[in-house]
C-alpha cells in the first residue's frame, strides 16, 4: 500500500520561474500559494533581476499539472508577481551548483581528485583531512558526483537549488 508520501515521490517534478517585485512579503505569499494546493517546494532559488526592483524566482515542485496550473494562475494574479511560467517541454539552460565537503584521507586524495576532474569540478579548499568540492551542471550531473563521493565520506554538502533560462529571446 502505498503511502501519501511514497504518492509524491511518484509525482512529476515541475520548475517554474516568477518575476516579482523585489519587496519583503512576495516570498511568503507564493509559499502559500504552493502549500494551500499541497504542493511541497523542492528547489528555491531567488535573486535580484538585471533591474533591481524586481527579482527572479525559480522553483522546482513535485504535483501533477492540473494542480499546478492553478498554482501558476494563482501567483500570477498576485499583486507584486509580474509573470508566472511553467517550463517544462522548452528550450531551457539549466543549472545548479554545490559545494561538497569530502573526507580525503591521504591515501584516497588521487581517486578523489580523478572524480573532481571527471566532473569538471574544482577544489576550493584542502586540509589534511578533507576536499572541498564545488560542482556545477545540471541537476542529475551533481546527484551522480555526489553519488560517487559519498563512498569517500560526505561531511557536509549545500546546494543552490535549479535555476533555468530559456534560450532565444524569450523572457524565462
Amino acid at each position: 500500500m502505498m503511502t501519501p508520501d511514497d504518492e509524491t515521490l511518484t509525482m512529476p517534478k515541475h520548475t517554474v520561474s516568477l518575476y516579482v517585485a523585489n519587496k519583503p512579503g512576495v516570498l511568503v505569499r507564493i509559499a502559500q500559494v504552493f502549500a494551500r494546493r499541497g504542493f511541497n517546494i523542492d528547489s528555491l532559488v531567488v535573486s535580484e533581476g538585471k533591474d533591481p526592483r524586481y527579482s527572479r524566482m525559480t522553483i522546482v515542485a513535485q504535483g501533477d499539472l492540473e494542480t499546478l496550473d492553478q498554482i501558476i494562475k494563482q501567483c500570477a494574479k498576485l499583486i507584486d508577481v509580474l509573470h508566472a511560467k511553467e517550463h517544462s517541454g522548452q528550450d531551457v539552460i539549466e543549472r545548479e551548483f554545490a559545494m561538497i565537503k569530502v573526507s580525503a584521507p591521504a591515501d584516497k586524495r588521487a581517486e578523489i581528485l580523478q572524480i573532481v576532474d571527471h566532473f569538471k569540478a574544482q577544489t576550493v579548499d584542502f586540509s589534511d583531512e578533507s576536499l572541498i568540492i564545488q560542482i556545477a551542471g545540471a541537476s542529475e550531473k551533481l546527484d551522480s558526483a555526489i553519488g560517487l563521493f559519498s563512498k569517500f565520506g560526505i561531511i557536509e554538502q549545500v546546494r543552490t537549488g535549479k535555476t533555468l533560462m530559456v534560450r532565444g529571446k524569450e523572457e524565462t
